[in-house]
């Protein structure tokens, strides 16, 4: 059974959502396209926009990751003023956002009705009651490595919905499998069954 990485940086995953980094030539695999917030160059917003839009081609299947980071040095307005530029194509190329967000959830909650198309929140490791609001908010959740060994995210996955959840290997080293193996334990539903709601969530967010 072959199961699928919702959002990887590994160009050699065919079945998943790569991350194409910024300025790079996108892969001939399903990706994913956007402006990190620690990636936004202030005196070339515009170019980097370009670069954005002018590789939409016929692979890519979502428009990210982009979002919030608390983190970086961007300026807060310059960070949520790309982001809505995002959000404004993700609208007219009908694709899906896969989000980044540190330490941003409720700007990003603010973010929601600009949005014509599904918003999923990547890596979420947050605590219940964010995870709550987001759900409240029609946002999906994509789980990652933490998965497999924070008690507090597991608890969480439990009120998670099947069918508003993904999972994926971002940046990490380690089998996808194992990601699946953990869910079916904590979700107690069969490998097949859970790999199958994932691919119809797939299909629900790919059409809008």
């Amino acid at each position: 059974m072959e199961f699928f990485d919702f959002h990887h940086h590994k160009k050699y995953i065919s079945n998943g959502i790569y991350n194409v980094e910024i300025e790079n030539i996108p892969p001939p695999i399903p990706y994913s396209i956007g402006i990190h917030p620690k990636d936004i160059k202030y005196n070339a917003i515009e170019n980097q926009l370009k670069w954005l839009q002018s590789n939409i081609l016929e692979n890519c299947f979502a428009i990210g990751e982009c979002g919030l980071d608390s983190f970086v040095s961007i300026d807060q307005k310059i960070q949520e003023g790309v982001f809505l530029r995002q959000i404004k194509i993700a609208n007219e190329v009908k694709k899906p956002i896969i989000i980044h967000c540190v330490r941003k959830f409720y700007e990003v909650i603010s973010f929601k009705k600009y949005a014509e198309q599904p918003m999923i929140i990547h890596g979420f490791n947050k605590k219940q009651n964010i995870a709550e609001d987001l759900l409240k908010n029609k946002f999906y959740l994509s789980f990652g490595k933490p998965l497999l060994y924070n008690l507090s995210l597991q608890n969480t996955l439990r009120i998670i919905p099947l069918d508003k959840m993904f999972l994926e290997t971002d940046n990490d080293d380690f089998s996808i499998e194992e990601l699946y193996q953990k869910v079916s334990e904590i979700k107690e539903i069969s490998l097949e069954n859970l790999n199958k709601q994932l691919l119809e969530n797939l299909e629900t967010i790919k059409n809008g």
